[in-house]
Formats: structure tokens, sequence, C-alpha cells
């Protein structure tokens, strides 16, 4: 799914999971994002509600897509988000930094 197609208000509970690297979250994330990086998403599966609607994003797209297919295969319902936080960026979507400092994608 593109990133500029993703729902900005739902009703249903609906979680964009964000398996970047800590330093690729801390120079910017979508804003109620839950950050879990690509390599402990198997140790922390606990912290991924199963019954909400899953839409995972990393910079450029290949890393969620992994991501996507393992969950998939253990009854998530996981979608990926084309293009990541790059094309998040460009599609104008909000961005924010822990520190309060500009989000920037590079």
């Amino acid at each position: 799914m593109p990133a500029a197609e993703l729902p900005s208000d739902t009703t249903e509970p609906l979680i964009l999971l964000d398996v970047r690297e800590d330093d690729e979250w801390q120079q910017g994330h979508a804003p109620g994002a839950v950050h879990i990086p690509m390599s402990e998403i198997p140790s922390r599966l606990g912290e991924i509600d199963i019954d909400s609607q899953l839409y995972v994003v990393c910079k450029g797209g290949g890393r969620s897509a992994r991501v996507v297919e393992y969950l998939n295969q253990i009854g998530y319902d996981a979608v990926n988000v084309d293009g990541g936080m790059a094309a998040w960026q460009s599609a104008g979507r909000p961005l924010v930094r822990d520190d309060g400092a500009e989000a920037r994608i590079f």
C-alpha cells in the first residue's frame, strides 16, 4: 500500500510498525508509530497486537516486505508500506523526532 494511501484516522485498531534501526528512527518517524527493529521482531511479538490492522514500514520497503511475509505466515494481518519512510516523507505525511529537532528521512 502506498504511504499516501494509509489511513490517517480510523475506527479500527491500527498499528504502524517501523522496523528500521535505532539511528534511522532517531532521524524521524511517523507520529504514533511503534518501533521494533527488524532483527528484534521475533523476540518482541508480544508487543504487537495480533487483532490490529498492521502496516509495516522501513526506509524503502525492502525490510518491511520481509517482515510482512514473516508476520503473515504466523497469523498477523500485515501490509507493507510501499516506498517506506522515503515515500511517507515525499507524500507530505507528518514526521517527528523524539528530541524535537527537525525530522528528515535520509
